[in-house]
């Protein structure tokens, strides 16, 4: 219901706009503007589709493998005391807890190419576990809100924005990143276990949380101690595991006697179906957003956010120049990331701007793109409050991610 209002207002405030420039600012291409960018919006996310099925092929085909070799089982046997408790709708050892957590892994090593297709395979397992097919489970909300908040441990995509920028230290952001993405997933969780009256303070819980704290907190400290280390675990970390567990679902699959060539291909095959399933949800996100920013509502927006912060006594605004990466982040990763770099090209990739864009781009995920591509992707149309959920997730690292900028940069 949420994301669908708010896609008919973007259209509505773009419509407008449009008329008021033409009216009173006698500005005769906004028409041609706006529309121009509803055809691009279209054109864009066919070829986000188009990049996205061979990474789909690609893992699907990996998953499968992981599957029949009992690597996802194996991987729902560590977790299952944790997902027990967060996911009490899912049975014990069932695969859709080793295809969450693996989901979960590539989201922190900021393997997105990776992320995205093990996390519709974990959809599919939960719809297969939903008893209403077309309303959204407790189980599918916690998987989702916590996905969108975006917890990540190594940022590798925007580390290398950052240096295809020629920042003179790319990895500055990595600590202040990190932070705010910890905020965010904390704050989707503690929201969720209220509504779905979840126990937080069970022991088994603290002790899964407070072991990826300690771990979190524990790399913070010693990049603190060795920033010359940052880059390296940046650039070689990810990666390596990455391909080591493609490796290892492969040698399990050999061990286990399988067909492991034929076993990929199975899998691959519904890389291409899923693709054309999530297609008109990606479409329709990103052609809201692109109106709503060509007709000029988005900068209206801001102009009056900084004039509601400056009644309200907030002194310093240096920020407000960022955030159009904080708006577009929650509807659209490439569109953040295109904000984020035209950051870098007018304020300097190494200003407290380009630093704060660069936040904002990594302290959480597309929520919206993401509950339209996963809950498409099962045929999930009552969303409940998924939006709303991943909102107060985004919101949260947003405004860790100001006061870190100003602590850190």
């Amino acid at each position: 219901m949420l994301l669908n209002r708010l896609w008919i207002a973007m259209f509505v405030i773009a419509m407008i706009m449009g008329v008021g420039k033409f009216v009173f600012l006698h500005d005769t291409e906004i028409f041609k503007v706006i529309v121009q960018a509803l055809f691009d919006s279209v054109k864009n996310g066919f070829e986000l589709i188009l990049g996205l099925v061979g990474a789909l092929c690609l893992w699907m085909g990996i998953m499968n493998i992981g599957e029949k070799s009992g690597v996802v089982n194996l991987l729902s046997k560590l977790v299952n005391p944790l997902f027990c408790k967060l996911f009490p709708e899912i049975p014990k050892d069932h695969p859709a807890q080793g295809a969450i957590m693996m989901n979960y892994s590539a989201n922190m090593l900021g393997l997105d190419n990776a992320a995205t297709p093990i996390g519709l395979k974990a959809m599919n397992y939960l719809q297969e576990l939903n008893p209403n097919k077309e309303t959204a489970s407790n189980a599918q909300i916690m998987f989702l809100v916590l996905n969108t908040s975006g917890l990540t441990i190594i940022p590798v995509s925007i580390l290398a924005y950052r240096s295809g920028a020629m920042s003179k230290d790319p990895t500055v952001v990595f600590m202040p990143i990190l932070i705010a993405t910890f905020f965010s997933t904390m704050a989707g969780l503690i929201f969720l276990s209220i509504k779905q009256k979840i126990n937080l303070l069970q022991p088994v819980v603290l002790a899964y949380l407070g072991g990826i704290a300690l771990f979190i907190f524990g790399l913070l400290g010693w990049c603190i101690y060795h920033p010359s280390h940052i880059q390296l675990i940046s650039d070689v970390g990810g990666n390596f595991i990455l391909l080591s567990v493609i490796v290892l679902f492969i040698l399990l699959g050999v061990r286990k006697k399988i067909n492991v060539y034929d076993t990929f291909i199975e899998g691959a095959k519904g890389g291409f179906e899923v693709a054309l399933t999530v297609l008109p949800y990606v479409i329709g996100i990103l052609a809201a957003v692109s109106v709503f920013r060509a007709s000029g509502a988005m900068q209206v927006l801001f102009d009056g956010i900084a004039v509601l912060l400056t009644a309200l006594g907030v002194k310093t605004l240096s920020f407000i120049e960022a955030l159009p990466v904080a708006f577009m982040k929650p509807f659209s990763g490439p569109g953040a990331r295109a904000m984020m770099l035209e950051t870098f090209k007018i304020h300097g990739v190494d200003s407290f701007l380009g630093k704060l864009a660069s936040t904002f781009q990594g302290c959480t995920d597309t929520t919206f793109y993401i509950l339209a591509v996963y809950f498409g992707s099962v045929g999930i149309k009552k969303m409940r409050y998924a939006p709303v959920a991943g909102l107060v997730a985004d919101f949260s690292g947003f405004i860790a991610s100001i006061f870190l900028a100003y602590l850190f940069y």
